[in-house]
This record gives C-alpha cells, structure tokens and sequence, in this order.
C-alpha cells in the first residue's frame, strides 16, 4: 500500500486551498519564526524557479457516523506552516506575528534592472530602482501595464522591454510549482511521525502536540476550531495583555462565547512564575482529563479511534472532543490557575528562575486538578502536589523522555491512587543512598540551572531564610529583585590562586548577598573579609555587612549551610569547603522535602 502520494501545485492553487479551507492550516497565533530574509530569500526561490521544500499534509481518517456512513476527512496541514504563512506575508499581504507577539508586515522588494530581492527598508524604499512591496504586483491589485509605467516614470533611462520582461516573470512567482506530500489516510500517527523525520533532511522532530492542534483546529463539527482558540488566545494573553482588545473587535462570535468567558480575566492577571505554551495546556488538559500522556494517543481519540476494534467511529471523536474541552477549561480556570501558583510559591518556589522543568510544573497542574476534581480535600492536595514537584525536580523525572514518564505515572496514580504510588516512588527514588550520595554528586555542579541546587534555593525561601551577611534581607526578596549571587570564596581570589572556571564557580561557592556587601568583600579571601565584619562588630561600625553581633553572624553562617570553620580559610581550604558545603545544602534539601 502506498503510504504518501506526490504531486505538483502552483503557489496560487496552494494559497486558495487555504482560503477556502480545503487544507486545515492552524490559525496563525503562534509567533512566525523565520527571519525577513529566509522569506526573501523563498521568494527569490520561486523567482529562479528553484525548489522551495515540500508541503506535508495528512488526510484525517474516514470516521463511520451513527448513521453508517462515512465523513471524508480533510487535509491537515503537518509540516510547512512557516513556508505557507510566507507566502501569504509576502504575497498576500497577511501580517504575522513577531516573537514578542506583536503583529508585523514583511515587505519584498524587488530591483528589476538586477533581478533581486531584499527586505525593504529605508535605503531600498527611497530608491527609485526598487519596488517597494511585490505584494500588489504579484497579487494582482495592480495591473502590469501600470506597474510598468510607474516604474519607468521613475527610470526613465532603463529599457522597457527588459522592465517588462522582468516585471510578468516577477507576476509568475504565483504559478511557480510547490511539492506536496499527502499522505495517506490509514496511516497512524507514529508513521506519519517518521515519515516526516526521514523526509525533513534537517532532523527536526516532529511535535505530536503540533498534530493535536493541526487536528483540532481542523475540525468544525465538535468545535475543535473553536478549542484552538482557546487554547491559542489564553497563551497569547499570558504575555500580550493588549491582544484582548483584538479579541473583543475582531472575533466577535468568539468573544460572545463561553469559552472566552473562561479566559477573559487573563486579559488582567499578572504572574510570571508559570508561563505555559500551547503545548502545556494541551499537556495539562489531556493528562488530567484522559489520565494518559501521549499525544499521539489524543489524536487518534479525536479521530474516533476504537483502539480494540481498530476503526473510527463518531461517538468516540465527539466524546473525546468533549472531554478535551472539559480539560482545557479547567486549565485555564482563574480559581484554579491562581489557587495552584500559590500552592507552588507556598513551596518556596517563588520564580520561575527555580523551576528549569516545566513539565514538573505541567504534571504537577494536571495531578492538583485531578485530585481536586475527585473531592480530595484541600490540605491533602497541597500535600501531594509540592511534595510530587520537589520529588519530580529532584531526580530529574521529566528531563528525558518525558512523555512516556507522564504516561506511566499518571497511569499508576490511576490505579494505585496517589499516597501509594508516591511511596513508592519515594521508596525508589529518595532512599538514604540519594540524600547521602545521590543529591550531593547532583550539586557538584557550576550550572545554576542545577534541579538540586534550585530546589535547595526554594527550600531557603521556604524558610524564609536571610541573605549572606545581612540581618534582615531574605533570600527570597533578592530573587524576586534579581540580587547579587556572590561567591564565597571570591573567584577573583581563586583565579589568582591558580583555579580554574569549573572549580570556582560551583553551585556550592554561591550565596545570595546585598550588592553592598559583594563590592566591599571584593577579592579578600573569606578569613580577612569575616575577620572584618568581626572587627565591625565589636567597634559598632557596620560597613561589610548589617549584621551587628557575633551570634547573628554564627547564624547567618549557619542559614545560609556554610560551615563555621570559614572563619579561618584561605584558597587552600577550599576543596574541601565544597564538599563539607554541599553536605550542608544537602541536609537543608531533606528536612525541606520531609518537612514539606
């Protein structure tokens, strides 16, 4: 059985495809990332009649309808969406969005005499050689013989006829030939997956949550269309508060609906800690609601798949479409979106510097909704959810396959319910051997993107602990404000004593301090610059430091797990102030987690 079909079409047909729907492109809301010149240099492709990649698209699968029959699927759009939303840029004049999420135009411009393209700009635009934008010509809203005219009233010197030659050849970039690749209906999505890889030279992996949204954004009769905009415009009002205004004024049915009730208040919330994609809340909606984690298994869902019976029915899709729409409005709940970011800050983890997992933040979302929609109570659900996002950062749970990962423990949640399958994991994960081994190898590290060392960080704002050699300025407020991370022993210091980068700027050489006190520590070695602040404190003059007697300085060592022995060591020392440090930050990480 064949598995894809290849064929030929001009950019014009392609470009009316997508005008009237016969191929499903997902609305354009996610931010354009080619750069103006790639999309020069498409165009100057075509120009050539040089190949410009292949178009993919996938026919939805057949689904068999209550009344028997069969509903043919349309096209979905699998790869070439940056290349289509070029084409209609710099041809159809359509405005994409930036990566700030601002709408911008890209205008082409051409230079007949020598046959080039370029991003326009000021220099190109007041050049009488230049036509400023293709987009009219190209698109028929001028004729040719007046763009003739008004390009050699502007160059009178130039030939008309070689005007005229390359003006019609720049008009025939829209019957230049694309490549399509349809493939075949029958096909699941794991082949069309690795179809897609071994096509796509680059290598670039395929998102199974691209084909989630290409599905749903394809589909009119569950209202699939209707949930990418959801899931679009929420993510885009996260970052660009001002999109709401676009909203209410250009998709009114939208605005009139439900569902835009349910992200309205987005328009005015404020938080950076958890900023999810489109991908997270599919991820959050699909794990909470299908207690599964493979995208590839939500499309088939949607599809109608009878995974026994191995055929496509109605029902299935309409109830899946359901339930996914269930999901996506509980993700996107005021109620429960703030009430889970407070669980997360009342864990210590008040930036989203201290989460580099954004999956552990997803599933941890999907495990707070999932207790919370079966009537687990509120105290509990605190519970589990910080203690499975502490455990889930700490080894690292989602860094890898993390698919699979959440397929499997969303799964045995499932089944075993979450206080078992938490033991267990914590049985198997957080034994003596990882609190006395495991995290102490883990934060010998010079990454401060380190798990262990972020949710070490966590557990002193947790503590509310104060900063290095301060009487009162907490951690947390330094992280909030983007404070000074000092070096304990100043690498200044180090690198002249012959260490290297990897050495002293471990994870376990930093501490959160004033910017006061780092300038005035400099490059003393930590037994001068604390023997100074003894000094301050017994003449009453704080300079250092604010701390003003000997036993705040005994606990401030002590806060922030730095052993008292500093007091006495210079470079030589500091091999083993690492180790003996780490231990530290290690104890302070398991009374956190134990405490939590």
């Amino acid at each position: 059985m064949a598995k894809y079909s290849v064929h030929q079409q001009p950019v014009d047909t392609l470009l009316s495809w997508i005008k009237s729907g016969e191929i499903a492109i997902p609305e354009i809301q996610r931010p354009f990332v080619w750069k103006a010149a790639k999309v020069r240099d498409l165009i100057d492709s075509l120009y050539q009649g040089f190949p410009v990649g292949y178009i993919i698209t996938w026919r939805n699968p057949d689904v068999k309808l209550k009344n028997g029959e069969l509903s043919a699927g349309k096209k979905v759009l699998i790869d070439g969406q940056q290349r289509i939303t070029a084409l209609t840029a710099a041809i159809v004049g359509q405005r994409v969005l930036n990566k700030n999420y601002k709408e911008i135009n890209i205008r082409i411009a051409f230079n007949p005499l020598l046959e080039r393209f370029e991003v326009l700009n000021k220099a190109y635009e007041k050049s009488p050689e230049w036509i400023n934008n293709i987009n009219p010509i190209v698109n028929d809203e001028i004729s040719i013989t007046k763009a003739i005219r008004n390009y050699i009233e502007l160059n009178p010197d130039v030939s008309e006829d070689l005007v005229e030659d390359r003006i019609e050849n720049l008009k025939r970039i829209k019957n230049k030939q694309v490549g399509i690749i349809e493939l075949d209906h029958s096909l699941d999505i794991d082949t069309v997956t690795e179809i897609f890889i071994r096509i796509n030279q680059k290598g670039v992996v395929l998102s199974n949550a691209d084909f989630v949204m290409s599905k749903i954004a394809s589909d009119e009769q569950y209202g699939g269309n209707k949930l990418r905009k959801l899931v679009d415009y929420f993510c885009r009002l996260i970052v660009d508060k001002d999109f709401n205004r676009h909203i209410i004024d250009n998709d009114k049915t939208f605005a009139a609906s439900d569902y835009y009730k349910g992200i309205e208040w987005m328009a005015t919330g404020q938080d950076d800690l958890y900023v999810p994609n489109y991908i997270d809340v599919l991820r959050v909606a699909f794990t909470n609601k299908f207690s599964r984690g493979k995208f590839s298994d939500l499309v088939a869902l949607l599809s109608g798949r009878n995974f026994e019976l191995r055929t496509y029915e109605g029902d299935i899709a309409e109830a899946s479409y359901k339930k996914l729409s269930e999901g996506l409005m509980d993700v996107v709940n005021k109620s429960y979106y703030q009430r889970f970011l407070m669980i997360i800050k009342s864990a210590g983890f008040i930036s989203n510097k201290l989460i580099s997992s954004k999956n552990a933040l997803n599933f941890s979302y999907a495990l707070y909704l999932k207790l919370r929609n079966e009537g687990v109570g509120e105290n509990e659900t605190q519970y589990y959810v910080k203690k499975w996002l502490v455990m889930s950062l700490l080894i690292g749970r989602y860094s890898g396959s993390s698919e699979s990962m959440i397929d499997e423990d969303i799964k045995q949640i499932n089944e075993k319910g979450i206080e078992e399958y938490l033991a267990q994991m914590q049985r198997t994960h957080l034994g003596d051997g990882f609190w006395d081994f495991g995290i102490i190898s883990d934060l010998e590290s010079t990454s401060v993107n380190n798990n262990a060392y972020n949710v070490y960080l966590a557990a002193q704002c947790n503590e509310q602990s104060v900063a290095f050699l301060s009487k009162s300025m907490k951690i947390s407020s330094l992280i909030e404000q983007r404070g000074d991370i000092h070096h304990i022993f100043p690498k200044k210091y180090l690198s002249d004593n012959g260490y290297v980068l990897r050495q002293y700027n471990q994870v376990a050489n930093y501490v959160y301090t004033e910017q006061a006190t780092n300038i005035k520590v400099g490059k003393l070695p930590p037994m001068d610059y604390l023997s100074k602040v003894q000094e301050e404190i017994v003449n009453g003059v704080i300079k250092i430091s604010t701390i003003d007697t000997q036993e705040n300085l005994v606990q401030n060592l002590e806060a922030n797990d730095i052993p008292l022995a500093l007091l006495d060591y210079t470079h030589e020392n500091f091999k083993d102030f690492l180790v003996e440090r780490r231990k530290l930050m290690a104890a302070k990480v398991r009374r956190y987690y134990e405490s939590l």
